[in-house]
């Protein structure tokens, strides 16, 4: 019998937070509590959670063992302070930029803080997220968080911290870098004549089965680019525009780079 989860408070109900809480639920969350100033936050979730505006309204009684920071972190300074009250509770941060050393100002020198960062393929079990732990995180805790990270997908951590900015930069932002691929890749079909339906139904069961194969497949993703690759043929003419200098590997690396960059400067 799957043990049940510690009652959760959770701090933001909008995509990811969304994402996560139904993982949750399917886990065996008893109870729970979202904190969303927005009506519409919780209703898939009528029912099965409490859903209260900020936290003054968070019911007296009410005693999480973890608490899910889902904020945007502009918002950290001025909402984060508010949960200091629940200092004995995990704290598990997914807020991209906002670090250990923050939450523990904001919450109190001793709160035991997990700093993370999901993907939103999360939505359908098949999220990825790195963890690090902060000073007083024990084993228990890290159990925790694995189960409740493990609920919307894979998970792993890192023990510098510092690594979680070019993590929330490859795998945070790297749906959207796969979603503009197909959004390109339909645009040139289309400039190439292909119907506009038919581009678009192509490149995305391209991208998503080439993603599909590349989960599956034991092998490099450069073993699995050469074996499509025929010598002289179509795709070495394409890949020989995609792979020139300043083209697509320079252009992902600087993308990367502002990324990792933002996400410091975030902290700031």
């Amino acid at each position: 019998m799957t043990e049940t989860l510690p009652p959760l408070l959770l701090v933001g109900c909008g995509k990811m937070g969304g994402a996560m809480l139904a993982g949750w639920l399917e886990q065996g969350l008893s109870e729970a509590v979202v904190v969303d100033p927005h009506p519409a936050a919780g209703q898939d979730f009528a029912g099965r959670v409490r859903v209260v505006p900020d936290a003054a309204a968070i019911p007296a009684d009410f005693t999480p063992g973890v608490v899910v920071l889902a904020i945007k972190p502009q918002e950290a300074p001025t909402a984060v302070p508010a949960y200091a009250r629940f200092g004995d509770a995990l704290f598990l941060s997914i807020m991209a930029g906002r670090t250990v050393a923050f939450l523990r100002e904001a919450l109190g020198a001793d709160t035991r803080v997990i700093r993370a960062m999901p993907n939103t393929p999360a939505a359908i079990r098949q999220g990825f997220t790195v963890s690090h732990a902060g000073a007083g995180v024990s084993a228990a805790d890290r159990a925790l968080a694995d189960r409740l990270l493990g609920a919307i997908g894979q998970s792993a951590w890192v023990a510098d911290e510092g690594l979680i900015d070019p993590v929330t930069a490859v795998s945070g932002g790297g749906p959207a870098y796969v979603f503009l691929l197909a959004e390109v890749m339909e645009a040139a079909a289309i400039a190439q004549g292909i119907p506009a339906d038919l581009a678009r139904r192509m490149a995305r069961a391209t991208v998503a089965g080439s993603g599909a194969l590349l989960a599956t497949s034991t092998e490099d993703a450069s073993a699995l680019r050469r074996a499509v690759t025929s010598p002289k043929g179509t795709t070495e003419r394409a890949l020989a525009v995609l792979m020139a200098p300043e083209a697509w590997p320079a252009l992902m690396d600087r993308a990367i780079a502002a990324a990792t960059a933002r996400s410091r400067e975030l902290a700031g």
